[in-house]
């Protein structure tokens, strides 16, 4: 009974202190992130002023982080401003979800096929190459005669083909990296290639996974302006478009740090998920992909 009772205390205790490393580990991950997008943030504002104080070109042209500030929040027509603003956000962010989602799932999808078939990668890859070397901006007007102007299948494979690429090959790459040990264990035990690539393959690819996320989300976006640019006529793609035509240059500046700020906190929030994934999945968050 002693015996016993000190094994359970023993146990309890060492899953006490896994817990607590589990803990300051993630507590340092975020913390980290905290401070990677806060320290962004102060060097894309320093260099932004430097820019706007030392190009020389026109501050009717260029806005300052103080202008764009008081555009949004002390102006007579602030609050308009701000509305209007997040209204487009809203919508490009809508699109940028679309093809963040399609671009992602294929990805997903191809790096298992990859996985499982070495010829499937030999006769896939050249094609998603293929789709990565062409300029989308000459890509996009096919696309848009094939699946209609003004349609979310469109705008989902725009934004798609930005994301493809990027997120197959690191997540293809992430499978590529399990122990053959682990593999040679399901194999032992009359596992299948499938059940290797479910039970070992994909939850060993997490930290792939999530870099591939993150490289994802600012390409989503930057799908969606294209697309609203040349397809659907809304969002800030369009506005941004209509604001550098009517000399609204307030309008325009506002536009690009609000979407950037976006990316730059979506980066973040990923980056914070990830710790938070792999602290629970009893990975170490300091390697990453």
């Amino acid at each position: 009974m002693v015996d016993t009772q000190t094994k359970t205390v023993a146990v309890t205790d060492l899953r006490a202190q896994v817990r607590n490393a589990a803990l300051k580990s993630l507590a340092r991950s975020v913390g980290r992130s905290a401070l990677v997008g806060l320290s962004t943030l102060v060097i894309v504002l320093v260099i932004w002023i430097l820019v706007v104080t030392f190009s020389g070109v026109s501050t009717f042209v260029t806005k300052n982080p103080l202008d764009v500030f008081e555009f949004l929040f002390v102006d007579e027509d602030a609050g308009e401003n701000r509305a209007v603003l997040l209204t487009q956000l809203g919508i490009t962010l809508g699109h940028a979800s679309i093809g963040f989602i399609s671009g992602l799932v294929v990805a997903i999808i191809g790096a298992i096929i990859f996985r499982l078939s070495k010829g499937a990668e030999s006769a896939l890859m050249p094609v998603a190459m293929l789709l990565r070397s062409v300029p989308l901006i000459a890509l996009a007007p096919v696309i848009i005669l094939i699946f209609g102007y003004k349609s979310d299948v469109t705008t989902g494979v725009i934004g798609g083909i930005v994301v493809l690429f990027p997120a197959l090959v690191t997540i293809a790459v992430g499978l590529k990296s399990t122990s053959p040990q682990m593999l040679d264990v399901v194999s032992v035990y009359g596992g299948n290639i499938f059940t290797a690539v479910r039970k070992v393959a994909l939850p060993g690819a997490l930290p792939s996974l999530f870099a591939a996320i993150r490289i994802s989300v600012p390409g989503a976006i930057t799908g969606a302006l294209l697309s609203e640019m040349l397809s659907t006529g809304t969002g800030l793609g369009r506005t941004a478009v209509v604001y550098a035509t009517q000399a609204k240059f307030a309008d325009l500046w506002a536009s690009v740090v609000a979407v950037t700020a976006v990316a730059l906190l979506l980066y973040i929030v990923v980056q914070i998920l990830e710790s938070i994934v792999l602290s629970r999945m009893g990975m170490s968050t300091e390697r990453r992909n």
